[in-house]
């Protein structure tokens, strides 16, 4: 698949195109790296945040084009993440996608409600499907 660059003037007015960024906020360091390192080969600049206060110190630092949220965090959990980001006018328009153990429901309806884009349940997705889904909201908020 092609890589989804972001358009960007150059300084004589050209457009030029720079990596997606992707922060992935995921307490599990094994699915993290995965992830991490599938959307890397994949041609994004991704970066990833053990916790919810981490998370949110790393998108306001990066300022990434997209978010992998888990629900299930140490500390503040990723409800708590979305309802931060989406109180910031910095990073309320990023797109977030939670993928969560957390199959319910009134869990996808709570998080959708707070801002998320999209919502996978991890057990239902391969790394190469969670690339897609990433490429898929990627084409929907910015193409």
């Amino acid at each position: 698949m092609e890589e989804l660059p972001t358009p960007v003037q150059g300084q004589g007015g050209e457009e030029q195109h720079t990596t997606v960024k992707v922060v992935v906020i995921e307490d599990d360091q094994f699915l993290r790296d995965m992830v991490v390192e599938k959307l890397t080969k994949e041609g994004f600049a991704t970066q990833g945040a053990v916790d919810g206060e981490q998370g949110i110190e790393l998108v306001q630092r990066v300022k990434p084009q997209i978010i992998l949220l888990d629900i299930i965090l140490p500390g503040m959990d990723g409800f708590e993440v979305l309802g931060h980001l989406q109180a910031n006018a910095e990073t309320k328009t990023i797109p977030i996608i939670v993928i969560s153990n957390l199959g319910s429901d009134e869990d996808i309806q709570k998080a959708r409600a707070l801002g998320a884009n999209d919502y996978l349940i991890k057990a239902h997705f391969t790394p190469a499907e969670i690339v897609a889904k990433v490429r898929e909201v990627m084409q929907r908020n910015y193409l």
